[in-house]
């Protein structure tokens, strides 16, 4: 059994390499404009250009493959000659820094001919969580003292409260408008190269010297840094370095281009001192990063896992009311092959079975909603999904049901039928075995095996197959997010909901596998 599982283990490794790569090339291959199925179809060439180059989509396919698998971090550390880490601000954002030997982070822009240099300090995740818990705990101290201070003199207290509040209020004040001030004269190119880049929108860029801009609890200082220019073989000079918005990029002093990006809010902005090259950083596929969605902007394995997380809601709900209900109804069909018990199932799951999944949840929709108004016709959640209205799921289950129903009764009563006619179970019968006794312990086992099969290659369906009920039904799950990213080309997106997929694929498979030996003990994997 262990040789059976590495073996299968290595299949999937294989299997996702080659879907993988299969799903790259379909989605690259497919008639479309990505930069203007993205941002509409009355971009410039221009704008498309300058998108392109951004996200990467200007380099050659086995390379952007390859990024994808492997990462495209290696290869700006060995561009710039620094060590690159990711970190996550407090809003959940991930940024990408070059680490200097004084483990201090850099980040550069470029006005006009003066490279910009952004520096904060790196702070491990122990480090961290060290100042988390010191600030906890001095603030639980320092509300205590207010409360006993606040016992012993009420009035002196509100009156330097009241002070001290003005106070800082106006300190707070005037220096966060300043901050801003200089922030907004400076953001011809900062603010303008990424959407995403929320902790450096308060870095200042003084033309005359440096200048720093505190936000919570994190310092980032601008300066400039023109000695890092280096001088190529034509006489230009040029850097490697990392962008604010995620990029190993390079620069030409006095040879910046003009960069169109799109901010949310705002449409197409252009700003000046572009770089001449662009490496979208990534850690790639095989170290857990799927990349950035090329629609929303946003990475893909968070929106990913909470849609996966609302399809397998829905799929196991199906899955606990479909497959016993199946189960017994088929075995039933079975063992009254024949009656009129196995006519009128038999026939109602051919029904159920061959009536298309828009047509059964229309026709749901029509009855249950709108003429009977029992429950809503569609579903809207929110990020509660979907445990914030229960009541939504009624129907999409309930469509899912009734499709998987009749396919999965069908099997089962054929194969009941099958083991009910076999010689060992006449034998049993006319041993004088009790008839519950010979169909549980004898007949049950053996009119299973099949089921089974159907059952965990339904699961696969349960769970990619659905996107029809979803659309339906406007369910978030995993179905919807794969078509809305198909029909947008995002790249990253399809091949994450394909690897998840596959995994899926895989591991009922062995599941089902694992669930013939214990029902039929003659059975071994060597």
């Amino acid at each position: 059994m262990a040789k059976f599982i590495l073996r299968r283990f290595f299949l999937v490794l294989i299997t996702m390499f080659l879907v993988s790569l299969a799903v790259f090339m379909i989605v690259e291959s497919s008639p479309g404009n990505v930069a203007k199925n993205v941002l509409g179809a009355f971009i410039t060439p221009e704008q498309e250009a300058s998108f392109l180059a951004q996200q990467g989509l200007d380099k050659p396919l086995f390379q952007r493959y390859w990024f994808w698998l492997m990462g495209s971090d290696w290869v700006g550390e060995r561009k710039t000659g620094f060590d690159l880490v990711q970190i996550e601000t407090k809003k959940g954002f991930l940024e990408w820094w070059a680490r200097g030997d004084d483990n201090t982070l850099m980040r550069w822009s470029l006005e006009g001919e003066d490279l910009i240099l952004h520096t904060r300090p790196f702070k491990t995740p122990s480090e961290s969580e060290s100042e988390k818990s010191s600030s906890t705990v001095s603030s639980t101290s320092s509300k205590k003292s207010s409360g006993n201070s606040s016992v012993t003199s009420s009035s002196s207290t509100s009156a330097n409260s009241s002070i001290s509040t003005s106070a800082s209020s106006s300190i707070s004040t005037s220096s966060s408008s300043s901050i801003s001030t200089s922030s907004s004269s400076a953001s011809g190119t900062s603010s303008l190269n990424n959407s995403n880049t929320n902790s450096d929108n308060n870095t200042s860029n003084n033309s005359s010297g440096a200048s720093s801009a505190k936000d919570s609890e994190i310092q980032i200082v601008t300066q400039k840094d023109n000695g890092r220019w280096q001088a190529s073989e034509d006489g230009t000079s040029f850097f490697w370095g990392v962008d604010r918005s995620n990029h190993v990029v390079m620069w030409k002093k006095g040879a910046a281009t003009e960069v169109w990006t799109f901010v949310a809010g705002s449409g197409w902005m252009k700003s000046s001192g572009g770089p001449q090259s662009y490496i979208p950083l990534k850690k790639g596929f095989l170290r857990g990063d799927f990349g950035e969605s090329l629609r929303t902007g946003r990475p893909v394995g968070k929106s990913l896992f909470i849609r996966l997380r609302n399809s397998m809601v829905l799929a196991g709900i199906a899955f606990v009311i479909v497959m016993p209900l199946a189960l017994l109804l088929g075995m039933i069909a079975g063992i009254k092959e024949g009656s009129f018990k196995d006519r009128f199932l038999s026939i109602a799951g051919m029904i159920f079975s061959v009536i298309p999944e828009f047509a059964t949840g229309i026709f749901l929709i029509l009855i249950m909603s709108h003429w009977l108004e029992l429950v809503p016709g569609a579903a809207v959640f929110g990020e509660k999904a979907p445990w914030e209205r229960p009541d939504m799921l009624v129907l999409p289950v309930l469509t899912l049901t009734l499709i998987e129903l009749g396919y999965v009764l069908r099997i089962t009563r054929a194969s009941m039928a099958e083991v009910m006619r076999s010689p060992y179970i006449r034998t049993a019968f006319l041993k004088g075995i009790p008839f519950w006794n010979v169909i549980l312990k004898h007949a049950a086992k053996n009119a299973l095996i099949a089921p089974i099969t159907v059952i965990m290659l339904h699961v696969n369906w349960l769970m990619g197959g659905i996107v029809i009920v979803e659309v339906v039904f406007g369910y978030p799950g995993l179905g919807q997010y794969l078509l809305d990213s198909a029909l947008y080309k995002d790249v990253n997106a399809i091949e994450a909901g394909t690897m998840i997929m596959v995994l899926i694929a895989v591991g009922t498979q062995l599941l089902a596998d694992i669930l013939y030996t214990f029902l039929n003990p003659r059975i071994r994997y060597s």
